[in-house]
């Protein structure tokens, strides 16, 4: 059976899964051991391309399982091959690729295979119970879902002196048939009720991260928006949904490890990175589409705010200490430690408290239920009753190709026009306008970057024109983020001197440097204005 699974996974904290357990026997409920083997090449080439290969024990039956990653967070290619019952004291069947022969998922696993050459070898194994449910929802946001309780473990180097195990705990809600948004009704309420968060970790990654002793996994950086039709332009909605998914595709991984305890600053620096991207794919796509309620900022924007600033209250007064040390040891300042007795970080909450938090979360399963809609969906919200709330059949449709490019050049220059406007009176301006600056400054990098490729049939040249533009910006993105980070510095080391007097040198100090920092951020942004307008008209 060939599928696109759509579903959310969510972990569940230790102290929860009573209560979890306890609402999923609310119904009648099926209760399932899985016992699965994973399989990959010695160089893990299947994991590399997001691929898993499954041979799984379901009660007395063996299923074969492909599984790869979809177009967005919640789409997942799968195709299953039920292998029949399993023999008593009989041995497993064997694993064979061709088993998925002419499915999406099978074509991508003979690809990746034939390219590695090398053999496949069971990598790890999963002990599981399963407890599943189904669930319907009514009303406009009719569906079927169903809900999945796995708790067991997952094992790697099994029988060995190197075995290692990590415990599996969490929900699954599948998507059977009917309408996404019953499925984020329903991922809202569980979520919220019994405080669980988003995982991206699936039991394949548990098992390759146990094979490969990593206790912390490198942070996922940006990439460009995948636009599904490159013959056909998108429209309002499918532009809004590319790339809200790709932020989404940044943000997720790394909220998904922080949650779940990791302090890495890496992972924390980039999470911030994706939500200023989202604030700012949330504020300038409005438009593209009327129905889409999501982009109306009053939900997503205060919990994306609130998260964004905790993770930065104490990574950035560690980061510009890091920057402004050595700086004024050359300048001759006394050593001390300008954090030291700051009361500011023991108050702060953890960076896993910041992405657990209820409303945080509830913006996620928002936005990924969006990315996953189609257009007859309305954007992902619940009601009482947990059932979605349906766009207005009367509400305009969403731009086409041409109007959403239309619409997008004016949101281009409008920022273009800014920037340059408020660069020529840098010096001039207040402190509050020239961080207002800056962030429209990247407001504009991050637009540019979204729907370049949307503009590509009218490049120029070798070099493709919005690399050009965003090139330019560069310079002035390095100015005034050293100017933003000399101001954060005379901030904290004037606050420091209520707790030492040795802090005086540096607010005297970068006092000194702030006329020729703003001097440099106006030549800077002065650039700008004749950078070559990729989006833009040529005759």
């Amino acid at each position: 059976m060939a599928a696109m699974e759509i579903e959310f996974k969510f972990h569940i904290p230790a102290g929860r899964l009573k209560a979890v357990e306890a609402a999923m026997r609310r119904g009648t409920v099926v209760r399932t051991r899985l016992q699965a083997r994973y399989f990959d090449t010695a160089d893990q080439a299947l994991a590399a391309e997001g691929i898993v290969l499954r041979l799984r024990k379901e009660g007395r039956r063996w299923v074969q399982t492909a599984k790869a990653t979809g177009d967005n967070a919640l789409h997942r290619l799968e195709h299953n091959v039920d292998l029949g019952a399993a023999a008593a004291g009989g041995a497993a069947p064997a694993i064979d690729p061709q088993r998925h022969q002419g499915t999406p998922v099978g074509e991508r696993l003979a690809k990746v295979l034939a390219a590695s050459g090398a053999p496949l070898v069971e990598r790890q194994s999963t002990d599981i119970a399963r407890l599943t449910r189904d669930v319907r929802t009514t009303g406009a946001g009719a569906a079927v879902v169903e809900l999945a309780l796995d708790v067991g473990k997952v094992v790697a180097h099994a029988g060995t002196p190197d075995q290692s195990e990590s415990p599996v705990c969490e929900l699954e809600l599948e998507l059977k048939r009917g309408d996404v948004t019953g499925l984020v009704a329903l991922a809202h309420r569980w979520s919220q009720q019994h405080g669980l968060w988003f995982s991206t970790v699936s039991k394949a990654e548990r098992g390759a991260r146990l094979l490969a002793k990593l206790d912390v996994v490198p942070a996922v950086k940006a990439e460009a928006p995948r636009f599904a039709d490159e013959k056909e332009k998108p429209d309002g909605r499918a532009i809004q949904q590319a790339v809200v998914a790709s932020c989404l595709a940044q943000m997720l991984p790394n909220a998904s490890e922080i949650a779940a305890g990791s302090t890495d600053e890496e992972q924390i620096h980039q999470l911030r990175i994706g939500i200023r991207r989202l604030r700012t794919a949330l504020r300038e796509l409005v438009g593209l589409d009327p129905r889409t309620d999501l982009f109306n900022g009053a939900e997503w924007e205060p919990p994306l705010v609130e998260a964004f600033r905790a993770l930065g209250a104490l990574r950035d007064r560690e980061q510009v200490v890091k920057l402004a040390q050595p700086q004024l040891r050359d300048a001759g300042a006394p050593e001390f430690d300008p954090l030291a007795g700051d009361d500011a970080a023991a108050e702060a909450p953890s960076p896993g408290e910041v992405v657990r938090a209820p409303a945080f979360q509830s913006v996620l399963v928002s936005l990924i239920g969006f990315t996953a809609a189609t257009a007859a969906e309305s954007a992902p919200q619940a009601d009482a009753e947990g059932a979605g709330q349906p766009a207005s059949a009367s509400a305009p449709a969403p731009l086409d190709a041409g109007e959403a490019r239309r619409h997008l050049r004016k949101r281009l220059q409008r920022l273009h026009r800014q920037v340059v406007r408020d660069g020529q009176r840098f010096e001039s301006l207040a402190a509050e306008d020239q961080h207002r600056t800056r962030k429209r400054l990247k407001r504009l990098r991050y637009l540019a970057e979204f729907v370049a490729p949307l503009f590509a049939d009218e490049d120029e040249g070798k070099k493709p024109a919005a690399e050009r533009y965003l090139k330019r910006l560069r310079p002035a993105q390095d100015a005034l983020g050293e100017f933003n980070d000399e101001a954060v510095a005379l901030a904290l080391y004037r606050e420091a001197t209520g707790r030492d007097a040795r802090a005086w040198f540096a607010v005297g100090w970068f006092s000194g440097r702030h006329a020729a920092g703003a001097k440099a951020c106006r030549k800077a942004l002065g650039r700008i204005e004749k950078a070559p307008r990729f989006w833009e008209k040529r005759s």
